[in-house]
Order: C-alpha cells, then sequence, then structure tokens
C-alpha cells in the first residue's frame, strides 16, 4: 500500500529559501552563502582529484568505466529488461530486512562510478546525512536516500550474481532512440535493437505523454530496489518511489531528453528527484559517517515506512 503525503517542492529552477538552493549542471541554483547558511557546499572535484561524472578524464578507472558502458550498451534490449523484469518481481531470492540489505552493501564496488571507490554503505550514509542536514522534517527523503542504491544486492551470488552492465549505471529507454545525451552512445550502434525500426524514432512503441511508468527503461538496481519497494508495501510517498527508480537517469534529469514521455505525475516527482540528485552525486566524499551513532534514526524511519521483513 501506499499513502500520498504533502510534497510541496521548491522549485529546483527558482528557489528562495537560503538553506535549500541547489546547484549544478541540472538546472540548480545556489546562493554564495550556502555553506554559511548551512547549505549542502557541492565540491567540484570528486575522490580522484577530477570534476564530478566527467567520462573523458584520464584516471585508473577511465577504461573500465567506459568498457563497461560498452557492454551496458550492447547487451541492454528491449527483450532482455522484460525478462529481467518477470524474474526479480518474484521476489524469491531471500527475506530480510532494509538494515541487512545495506550491510550487504558492503561488500559492493560500482565498476560504471568514476566518482566512487569507496563501498556503498559509506555513499548512502553521505547522501542521506547530506539530505538530512538540510532537509530535516522530510524523512521520507532521507530514508529513499538510504535505500536508493540497495537494488546493487544484484551482483551479489544470493541474488543472481548479475554483471554489472545489468547492475549500476545511468539508465535509459528501450524501445525508442537512444538519445545522443546518453553516456558512451557510440557503442549502441553494437545493440541489437538498432535493427527494429519501430525503436528508431523518438516516440517508439511509445505515446507521447504516456508516463514514464509505461516506458521500458534499461535494467539495473533502480527498477529493482523500486519493485521491492512496492510489492511489500512500503508507504514512501510516490516522490520517494520515483527517486528510486529514476535516479540513474540521467539522460532525463540532467540533459533534459525524453521529458516528451513523462505525464503530469511524472513532472511533478522530478522536482524532488532534481532536488535529490545534488546530494546523490556531490555527497561521494571521502567523510566518513559514524554508523552506530545514525543507525538508530534510520531503523526508526524504515520501521515507519516498511515492513520488519521484506522479499527480494
Amino acid at each position: 500500500m501506499t499513502v500520498c503525503v504533502d510534497q510541496s517542492v521548491p522549485d529546483p529552477q527558482l528557489v528562495d529559501n537560503k538553506n535549500h538552493e541547489l546547484v549544478l549542471e541540472g538546472g540548480f541554483k545556489v546562493a554564495d552563502n550556502n555553506v554559511a547558511s548551512g547549505g549542502f557546499d557541492a565540491p567540484e572535484i570528486n575522490a580522484f582529484g577530477h570534476t564530478f561524472r566527467d567520462y573523458d578524464a584520464e584516471s585508473e578507472c577511465k577504461k573500465q568505466v567506459e568498457e563497461f558502458y560498452r557492454m551496458n550498451h550492447i547487451h541492454q534490449t528491449y527483450e532482455f529488461v522484460k525478462k529481467m523484469r518477470e524474474e526479480y518481481k518474484k521476489l524469491d531470492k531471500l527475506e530480510m530486512s532494509i538494515w541487512e540489505c545495506c550491510e550487504l552493501l558492503n561488500d559492493v564496488v560500482d565498476d560504471s562510478d568514476p566518482d566512487l571507490d569507496e563501498p556503498q554503505i559509506e555513499h548512502l550514509l553521505q547522501t542521506a546525512e547530506a539530505i538530512r542536514k538540510d532537509y530535516p522534517d522530510e524523512d521520507w527523503l532521507h530514508l529513499t536516500a538510504l535505500i536508493h542504491d540497495l537494488g546493487k544486492v544484484l551482483l551479489l551470488p544470493k541474488f543472481g550474481e548479475l554483471p554489472q552492465w545489468a547492475v549500476v549505471g545511468d539508465t535509459h529507454p528501450l524501445g525508442c532512440a537512444f538519445d545522443e545525451s546518453i553516456v558512451h552512445h557510440k557503442y549502441f550502434k553494437e545493440n541489437p535493437d538498432i535493427n527494429n525500426p519501430a525503436y528508431q524514432t523518438k516516440n517508439g512503441i511509445y505515446e507521447e505523454g504516456c508516463g514514464l511508468e509505461n516506458v521500458m527503461i534499461s535494467w539495473g538496481h533502480d527498477d529493482y530496489m523500486y519493485l521491492v519497494a512496492k510489492e511489500n508495501g512500503s508507504t514512501l510517498p510516490q516522490a520517494g518511489l520515483f527517486i528510486i527508480r529514476y535516479h540513474s537517469f540521467y539522460p532525463l534529469h540532467l540533459s533534459g531528453a525524453y521529458k516528451h514521455l513523462m505525464n503530469e505525475e511524472d513532472v511533478e516527482n522530478l522536482k524532488w528527484l532534481q532536488i535529490f540528485n545534488k546530494y546523490d552525486l556531490y555527497s561521494k566524499s571521502k567523510v566518513r559517517v559514524d554508523v552506530e551513532k545514525v543507525k538508530p534514526y534510520y531503523i526508526s524511519l524504515i520501521e515507519k515506512y516498511f515492513p520488519e521483513k521484506l522479499r527480494w
């Protein structure tokens, strides 16, 4: 069951509250007094000394990231995603709590991420704590930040040990033309879907304004965690579920591609996703979070929005 809550959203394009102003490529703005007022201070460089999401910068992981996207763009097809959704919607892998799943992420490293080389649990808590500081009253957003990447457990043996290209990285629609804003777009020429004429137009097999719910998005941890939350009866608001499902959909919320497929509800939820994205991307740092200190707070949120045990 999903309940509706008041989700009044500060416009990420025009925010007056000095504590909530935003910044970065996706249309965010930030006041000069943001740091002084206690707002989130977005760093200019990542853990490797490069600008964020710079897929051309020479670094130790550049070749690894590019190879990841080559494999992703070749193998993520419409039929593959359909098959994955059918398989994992069964939720028959195991039962465990949200926090138990958080702890499993200590064994996961994301090969697609040029900005992060820390265990995923560190990133989850960094993101959640940064949002908690700036949006203290939006507890659902704190929890959404904590759990948004839990689907990466698909990389582990208990969950099928899927290859990295089927779990992490930016996501994009299938069944319509591949937008040129997609990272390493050149590798789509080897994707079998490129030979289907029905998939080569702007709308493809969809109708304009059909809603993202009706669009096949490349398979990965986003869609899997969305299925887990929805099918287990999470009471997170729709904006929270939207963030979980589309936070890796960078062609949309960073480049503005595929907006023609959105409906009115998507437009409203996208405002929250754009707010979230700043913290998801720019909180990747070497600052450590005291897990035991913050754990009781997040356990209380888990109990509020999720059952004790979930099917995965």
